[in-house]
């Protein structure tokens, strides 16, 4: 072999290391993480994490599949076809109960946003005992144990919500599930004149939207946990104090059913409630969630006969993966 041969053949070797070693370098974790519903405002974090390349930043390859009435997201978890999912801690609580190796990992949302959505002539919710309320699925099991008691009512006052908004439209007896970025929205557009109720302001204490993995996960790809929060927390600060728009585009391309003015009514209702921002995220950071907290949830649960008293709550979560992060709210910045 020839100096010159042996130059050439060098240079490729140690071009196709580089490239090999560039490759490696580059490679990112795939992730898939599955949302509550069709996409919307209220995954605006995620999607803004994706469109502005906070994921790639990270070291994540992203995909965000939407949820909706036939997608399961505790299924598509246990069954290792989602990585993450947002969900509600009362199921994650409940899993737990059963036996399930859930664990939530942080909660961008501070307080749950359901609700409940009536004509202008309800002022309290004390005045639903003629009104028929109606209820989606997982309603039934998480909010409407807990409303029904409350307010005295029974099961024969609920019906199915189906997510078709006709039946409040046309009967002014009807209150219905709602979120305060979504149904009354389309209600205002019929201009019709609402009230809405927002749970935890009646004491209902989950957090929701909040992101759940497997145990499994955590135990064997802690690293990769630990950049998905991250990166998903910055898209929230992202979206909710920056630029928006790369989120919502992705979000219409995904929905095309929804809305620029859905999309802007939803936002303003976030901001507006301090979803993101309020409770301890003020003091300690977006994405925050405490032992105070869930403890509070799971006696709640107990209390009003929707977990067994010898659940080990503990397990349905863990502060490891956002206690230390401070990813601070706009004028909160301070309190780092």
């Amino acid at each position: 072999m020839t100096h010159s041969t042996l130059m050439r053949w060098g240079r490729g070797l140690a071009a196709a290391l580089l490239l090999t070693l560039a490759g490696a370098a580059h490679a990112q974790d795939k992730v898939t993480v599955t949302t509550t519903w069709f996409a919307q405002a209220e995954h605006g974090g995620v999607y803004q994490a994706l469109a502005t390349g906070l994921y790639k930043k990270h070291g994540l390859d992203v995909t965000i599949r939407m949820g909706g009435p036939q997608v399961n997201g505790l299924q598509l978890l246990l069954a290792g076809q989602s990585d993450f999912i947002m969900n509600y801690d009362f199921a994650v609580l409940s899993g737990v109960e059963r036996g399930f190796p859930l664990v939530t990992v942080a909660a961008p949302f501070q307080f749950d946003i359901q609700g409940l959505l009536t004509h202008e002539d309800v002022t309290d919710l004390s005045q639903l005992k003629d009104k028929t309320v109606l209820v989606a699925g997982t309603g039934t099991t998480y909010w409407w144990p807990w409303v029904k008691k409350k307010y005295g009512l029974t099961d024969a006052h609920m019906r199915p919500y189906t997510f078709n908004m006709q039946p409040f439209f046309a009967d002014r007896n009807i209150v219905q599930q709602a979120f305060p970025s979504s149904e009354p929205y389309q209600a205002q557009q019929r201009g019709l004149k609402t009230n809405f109720f927002l749970l935890s302001a009646q004491g209902y204490p989950p957090y929701t939207q909040a992101i759940t993995t497997t145990r499994k996960m955590v135990d064997e790809k802690p690293d990769v946990v630990q950049r998905f929060v991250r990166a998903t927390i910055e898209g929230w600060k992202s979206y909710m104090e920056g630029d928006p728009t790369p989120a919502n585009d992705l979000i219409k391309k995904d929905n095309p059913n929804m809305t620029d003015g859905q999309l802007a009514f939803g936002m303003a209702k976030l901001k507006e409630m301090g979803v993101v921002s309020g409770g301890d995220a003020g003091r300690l950071g977006i994405g925050i969630m405490t032992d105070e907290r869930w403890e509070r949830t799971a006696k709640f649960m107990v209390e009003w006969g929707l977990l067994k008293p010898d659940t080990d709550w503990k397990r349905a979560y863990t502060t490891r993966f956002v206690k230390d992060l401070r990813i601070m709210p706009a004028g909160a910045e301070a309190n780092r």
